[in-house]
């Protein structure tokens, strides 16, 4: 905390400090502002191998500006406060996630070493599973954040800002038919916490078992143990299909007694967990796909809007006339049912190709699949987990949205890859 590393080990370490002061996923954004200061101090700056690839992104995210008042076909809406607010903050979270990036890589061996930050995001990663067990315990828990009593009431209200001010342990949803807690603490929503949980636990065990003795491997396995309890309850297929694609990932990548020993570990896990209660909740949410077709008619609906802005988009995101069960535009107290989330919100693609068109969503794919295409070859632990990192990030782009944390980890996991010797 004294040295260079500060601003980072500030961020990962004192996330929950973050988070309950109301700034959270925002606290990337304020300490963006010393890792600027600092890294203009060391000049000459080392870039990565494609990072124009982003600065691309971020140039055609200044020009979608310009479309932020049309509307295209099919949506409604005016051009106000909201728009211009969420257009904002993501354009100073995709500023300060490429200061952050240049930061850790400007960094030396010395001053940051890698083991000591993939252990730093196995912290986050218990902050992680503490939350998630407070989401599934204590659901209804929440509380009025120091920043939401500051803000002015016109902008705490914004539904954007209000979930990355307002506290809260879970989500509750009616995913099984009623009403049920999905974790999401201390994130800024359910599917925020799924995407990060996976993440984390990627590098927690790298951390904590590839490179851990004996009381830190007896206290990762207590510890995935205790997170297979609220994974489970989150409901979140997209967090289930990504672990078990990530241990397919790693059976194919690894061998010898790695290989054998990681069936094994499997094997007995999932026998495990099959005759726990938690396999009966898998089944049942597995039987109640109630979100396919809200998602089917967001993302149609978004594909249709964008063909109208196919190369810059439209700034940020647009609500769409009705939905999949009617045309009524908006949810009203005598439907409560209609309405429906955001174009662009069912994942981190559609975002892209609503907010800056079809070119915005080529350049995002073409920065990841570009760090995977370069170190794919590194079979060291931390080019392994890089590598699985990166994959996931293209396999949650189609289901989550990467703002605001998501994209926070894929970064600090793209510059662990840009750091590594190998």
């Amino acid at each position: 905390m004294t040295g260079p590393a500060w601003p980072i080990a500030a961020l990962l370490l004192g996330y929950p400090v973050w988070w309950a002061l109301g700034f959270g996923g925002l606290s990337v954004v304020v300490l963006a502002v010393p890792m600027g200061i600092i890294l203009w101090r060391r000049r000459p700056i080392r870039v990565p191998r494609g990072f124009g690839l982003w600065l691309l992104l971020i140039a055609g995210y200044l020009v979608s500006a310009l479309m932020l008042g049309e509307m295209p076909p099919g949506t409604y809406g005016e051009l106000g406060a909201g728009r211009v607010i969420g257009y904002s903050m993501r354009l100073a979270l995709y500023l300060s996630l490429m200061v952050m990036v240049l930061y850790l890589g400007n960094l030396s061996e010395r001053e940051l070493p890698q083991l000591r930050l993939v252990r730093m995001l196995g912290v986050l990663f218990m902050t992680t599973v503490a939350g998630g067990l407070l989401g599934v315990l204590a659901p209804d828990f929440s509380f009025t954040s120091p920043v939401e009593l500051v803000l002015p009431d016109w902008l705490a209200g914004n539904p954007f800002v209000q979930n990355l001010i307002h506290p809260t342990a879970a989500q509750t949803q009616k995913v099984l038919g009623y009403a049920s807690p999905r974790p999401e603490a201390p994130f800024e929503w359910a599917n925020a916490w799924g995407s990060n949980m996976s993440v984390l636990l990627i590098w927690f065990v790298v951390g904590w078992w590839v490179y851990g003795n004996r009381r830190r491997r007896a206290l990762a396995v207590v510890l995935i143990a205790l997170a297979a309890i609220p994974i489970v309850y989150s409901l979140n297929r997209g967090l289930w299909i990504g672990l078990g694609l990530a241990v397919l990932y790693l059976i194919v990548r690894v061998g010898g007694r790695t290989r054998v020993a990681l069936c094994a570990a499997m094997a007995t896990g999932a026998l495990v967990f099959a005759l726990s209660p938690l396999s009966a909740l898998v089944t049942q949410r597995l039987d109640n796909p109630h979100s396919n077709d809200i998602r089917a008619f967001t993302v149609s609906a978004t594909l249709a809007a964008a063909a109208r802005s196919p190369v810059i988009g439209y700034g940020n995101t647009r609500n769409a006339t009705g939905n999949h069960r009617t045309i009524t535009t908006g949810r009203t107290g005598w439907c409560t049912g209609c309405g429906h989330p955001p174009l662009g919100s069912d994942g981190q693609l559609w975002l892209l190709i609503i907010t800056q068109g079809f070119a915005g969503a080529a350049l995002y794919v073409a920065f990841f699949v570009g760090a995977i295409r370069r170190h794919r070859a590194d079979r060291t632990p931390i080019g392994l987990a890089g590598v699985l990192v990166m994959s996931l990030v293209l396999l949650y782009m189609f289901v989550y949205d990467g703002l605001v944390t998501p994209l926070s980890l894929y970064f600090i996991s793209f510059a662990l890859l840009w750091r590594n010797p190998a």
